[in-house]
């Protein structure tokens, strides 16, 4: 499944690498919780995030703060989570809101991309949605401690926010490992990918090697460039460029938006083209202005391998098949 994800839309979110959550002497440490766990990921958080960073791909890192005054928190009737530990965690300001050392000078590389927040979730009033949106990120892979609550709420508002989320559940640790199973059970089945390291690291590879990703252009040879012009952009409604300069041999060329070029040069022979497809919007309607221009129909609007369709010849008795996602 990781291979549907594309490494240039993706993005590392590293949660709370810090000494209050993964140094014995921080607030979880001394309040009597087992660090063990979180301190264990923090080799693979790192291999991690400089795999991504090679790669070209963003890593965000988040760091709790908390404050000395938090009249919102204090208003609270029922104990907070921040009174159930030996103090406050992560004051702002503090050692124990600091980075721990082993990934701190990593972390602070790219500083605007250190995400300070004041609650569990990422999101939650920052500026993270913002940042992933200027690196046009469409899937967030997710680390970090800890499991039931900073990084459960990141992985939910992200999933809520539509992106697509991996959790690397080798680079995730919690509190409690009982509860931690249960929680990954419920994210695989409403919110999040659940991965490890290793296959990570391998997508990552294989996203990021020299390959072709997608289509860029096709050009068409036309017996009648004006016939051809007026079928696809008078009739199928493609978007002429007005900047296309003439090929280097000197052939006119005219360039659609959609990725389409036409020159001169046809036979009207197409033994090496079966056909190319496009996607429109309004098939049928497409139909009927194709049907009242005397297009020649291959066959009739019906059910496609992408969804509704029909199959006409252009000028140049070149296949199209047209197509409307259902």
């Amino acid at each position: 499944m990781l291979n549907l994800l594309d490494h240039t839309k993706s993005a590392l979110l590293v949660i709370d690498p810090q000494n209050a959550f993964v140094h014995p002497d921080g607030t979880l440490g001394v309040s009597g919780v087992n660090i063990e766990p979180a301190r264990a990921i923090i080799p693979t958080i790192k291999s991690l995030a400089e795999a991504f960073i090679s790669a070209g791909v963003p890593v965000f890192w988040t760091r709790q703060e908390h404050t000395e005054i938090d009249k919102r928190r204090a208003r609270k009737r029922l104990p907070s989570h921040t009174s159930k530990r030996k103090k406050v965690s992560a004051l702002a300001g503090s050692w124990d809101a600091a980075f721990v050392d082993e990934i701190a000078e990593l972390a602070r590389s790219i500083p605007e991309n250190v995400i300070r927040k004041h609650r569990f979730g990422a999101f939650y009033e920052t500026r993270l949605q913002t940042m992933l949106e200027l690196h046009g990120v469409e899937a967030i892979f997710v680390v970090g401690a800890t499991t039931n609550a900073c990084v459960e709420t990141s992985i939910r508002e992200a999933y809520l926010r539509d992106y697509d989320v991996v959790a690397i559940k080798d680079a995730i640790a919690g509190v409690r490992p009982e509860w931690e199973a249960t929680a990954m059970e419920v994210w695989n089945q409403y919110l999040a990918m659940i991965s490890d390291s290793s296959s990570v690291l391998q997508w990552l590879t294989e996203s990021a090697r020299p390959r072709a990703v997608g289509f860029g252009h096709m050009l068409l040879k036309c017996r009648d460039m004006d016939a051809s012009a007026e079928f696809y952009i008078g009739q199928l409604g493609f978007t002429r460029k007005h900047d296309a300069k003439p090929l280097p041999d000197g052939r006119p060329l005219i360039v659609t938006q959609e990725g389409l070029g036409m020159t001169h040069g046809g036979t009207g022979n197409q033994e090496q083209l079966d056909h190319f497809a496009f996607e429109v919007n309004d098939v049928s309607g497409l139909n009927e202005r194709l049907k009242a221009a005397g297009t020649g129909f291959v066959r009739e609007l019906g059910p496609g391998p992408y969804g509704l369709t029909i199959y006409v010849n252009d000028p140049d008795g070149n296949i199209i098949e047209l197509y409307e996602v259902q």
